[in-house]
């Protein structure tokens, strides 16, 4: 009987979950996806997370994704949604809105603890970072395949602005920037990043990631590999999915090293885990 876990992503435009079979991270059920409330306020999103729990009849813990810094289940940064999420305790928030056990990570965070275990990273030692295009840019760094959470390096500065404002896959949209000047635009961020980090593996994720030959090819002046994402835009699911089992271990039977990630993360408040990825 396949185990599984209900995963949630937030995203700047859309919320979407599924329950996630955890041997090999497939969705087990088509993905539902909700309009991102604007604004974004706090209630707003809690109150569509509800929407969602209740559109799979999901009665067990369930592991969502945030848009930005958590640490102990405190939502410490907002870039692409409301402010008031700002200090607020938004596991808590978001546990008493759908009545479940709430696991919180970061989105980036989420997406590379399952390409790390599941995905382009599987295997993979060194220093890995994952980079998900979409509304901003996020990040997950790993190091022999343990995560260090709440990278956010889209806000690394180029020209003295964040760099998700210039290279995020947002901003190709709303620039009408062709592949090839938006690739010119990547190359700069990540030039900038590998000298910082030097990884040497970088994961491009996000939902643009699906059209990956069109500007992977382009990106100049990187030393480090460079590959798409396995899991695409569901690789938030599929990690949360993963945190909430790493938290919640009778619930799920997952193998021991799960369970001892689980442990350290703690229950309704976790941040994910590290041991999640590998």
């Amino acid at each position: 009987m396949a185990r599984e876990m209900l995963g949630i992503d937030i995203g700047g435009s859309g919320i979407k979950g599924a329950p996630v079979d955890l041997s090999d991270g497939s969705l087990a059920r088509e993905r539902f996806r909700v309009d991102t409330p604007h604004p974004s306020k706090p209630k707003a999103v809690a109150k569509v997370l509800a929407e969602v729990v209740d559109h799979f009849g999901w009665d067990g813990p369930v592991g969502v994704t945030y848009p930005g810094v958590v640490i102990d289940g405190v939502a410490l940064s907002a870039a692409n949604v409301s402010k008031q999420w700002i200090g607020l305790d938004a596991a808590s928030l978001i546990a008493d809105a759908t009545g479940r056990e709430i696991t919180l990570l970061n989105d980036a965070d989420a997406a590379g603890v399952a390409e790390m275990r599941l995905g382009a990273g599987r295997g993979r030692r060194g220093t890995v970072v994952l980079l998900t295009l979409g509304t901003g840019i996020g990040s997950a760094l790993f190091t022999d395949g343990v995560l260090v959470p709440n990278t956010e390096f889209g806000h690394i500065q180029i020209d003295g602005r964040d760099a998700e404002i210039r290279a995020s896959a947002k901003a190709r949209d709303e620039h009408d920037l062709s592949w090839e000047k938006w690739a010119r635009r990547l190359s700069e961020y990540m030039v900038q990043l590998e000298a910082l980090i030097s990884p040497s593996l970088i994961i491009v994720g996000g939902g643009v990631s699906r059209k990956s030959e069109h500007f992977l090819p382009l990106i100049e002046g990187v030393r480090a590999e460079i590959v798409p994402a396995r899991l695409v835009n569901n690789a938030g699911i599929v990690g949360a999915a993963m945190a909430a089992a790493a938290a919640h271990p009778v619930e799920t039977a997952e193998p021991a090293q799960i369970r001892a990630a689980g442990r350290a993360g703690g229950r309704q408040r976790a941040n994910g885990t590290a041991e999640a990825a590998r």
